[in-house]
């Protein structure tokens, strides 16, 4: 898109359009995880983004590609995540057990952020050799191995599976409506549901989108330049797979109060990044910033795979989807706005601020979260 319109606009409204089918289709992936074998969803996906994939290569590759072309794809590539998302993490307890679901987190968030930290990289070595053409090329032949991989997934050795189709308290013509207001209904009436996905939703609304106001501290505030701005996204990415690494070592079962710790540690952290003004203090709060955003979110989400009984649990994961995933292009929203407003430091410290409330709300409610939580493991 760059090469074709050399505008930031058009690079912001195709990030746009890959993230809007989270917001709008997510929600219906959950049905979809429910009624259907996880695997054979899954491979369908990744089929459907390899061919996207091929298309965007062939493409390039034959100088055909228009600035419409680009729309399309994105969307439907939004549309392929929006749908195995929550598919996935749903199909993770099934493949590992509760058991041992908090090393399998936290094993795959490090696998993601690592793949964060040495994809572009890689990408960039690749285009400066190669041309852009080869590297959609190796980006579409690199799902050939996830396929094999699913394919060769023995359903027989799966943890917890129940029966699948349309199913609604026990009635077996349930509509999709019906099986989505029955996941909807136990997620208000599930506290420590509830309470995980608002507050780690909103504090990833407010407080996980300081990579957007970056360049400023580097520019700006800091006054490091590119080669600073560098430093500070990659301390982000190495906190996160410190904490990946750290969570998959421990195997730890979370709990509602360590989640919320952790949250609370986050918001100081990144507070304290929003007034530093010393590039070596400023490198150092990041990287503990990325650390506990990573350990919350994986806590979180860990913690409502496990909760979540095994028919409802990707309807429940596709709920947690829409407010951990759709929060994020929301957040670029609020931050752009809040840092043209007031600039890039109040802009990161009004988001930590916020996530600081959002915090004590939920420590406050946390009790009848923490009893639901144990009547759950129970």
């Amino acid at each position: 898109m760059l090469e074709l319109t050399n505008s930031a606009w058009q690079l912001g409204l195709v990030g746009a359009l890959q993230a809007l089918p989270i917001l709008l289709f997510s929600i219906f992936a959950g049905v979809l995880a429910d009624r259907w074998p996880k695997r054979g969803v899954l491979f369908v996906m990744q089929m459907a983004a390899m061919i996207q994939a091929a298309v965007l290569w062939a493409l390039v590759a034959t100088g055909a590609i228009q600035v419409w072309e680009i729309y399309v794809l994105a969307l439907l590539l939004g549309l392929t995540n929006s749908l195995s998302r929550p598919v996935s993490r749903a199909y993770l307890v099934e493949l590992v057990g509760r058991e041992h679901l908090p090393n399998a987190s936290a094993l795959n968030s490090a696998v993601s952020s690592l793949a964060r930290i040495v994809g572009p990289g890689v990408g960039g070595v690749i285009i400066a050799a190669s041309g852009v053409s080869a590297l959609f090329l190796l980006n579409a032949l690199s799902f050939l191995p996830l396929l094999a991989a699913i394919a060769l997934i023995d359903t027989r050795e799966l943890h917890g599976q129940v029966a699948l189709g349309p199913n609604v308290d026990g009635r077996r013509d349930a509509t999709t409506w019906q099986s989505l207001r029955e996941g909807l209904a136990y997620v208000w009436r599930s506290p420590a549901v509830l309470l995980l996905l608002l507050v780690a939703g909103l504090v990833l609304l407010f407080g996980s989108n300081f990579n957007v106001v970056l360049p400023l501290f580097a520019t700006d505030v800091l006054h490091v330049g590119a080669t600073g701005f560098g430093l500070l996204s990659a301390a982000t990415g190495v906190g996160a797979l410190l904490a990946a690494f750290w969570l998959a070592w421990g195997n730890r079962q979370p709990t509602i109060r360590g989640v919320l710790s952790i949250m609370l540690a986050f918001g100081v952290l990144e507070a304290a990044f929003a007034v530093s003004g010393l590039f070596a203090v400023s490198l150092a709060l990041i990287t503990a910033v990325g650390f506990t955003e990573e350990a919350f979110a994986v806590q979180a989400m860990t913690t409502l795979q496990a909760i979540a009984p095994d028919r409802l649990r990707g309807r429940v994961m596709s709920v947690q989807a829409l407010f951990f995933d759709g929060s994020l292009p929301l957040g670029y929203v609020l931050m752009g706005w809040l840092a043209g407003l007031y600039g890039a430091p109040a802009a990161v410290l009004i988001g930590a601020l916020l996530s600081l409330l959002v915090v004590g709300a939920g420590w406050l409610w946390r009790h009848p979260a923490e009893k639901d939580m144990a009547a759950s493991a129970g």
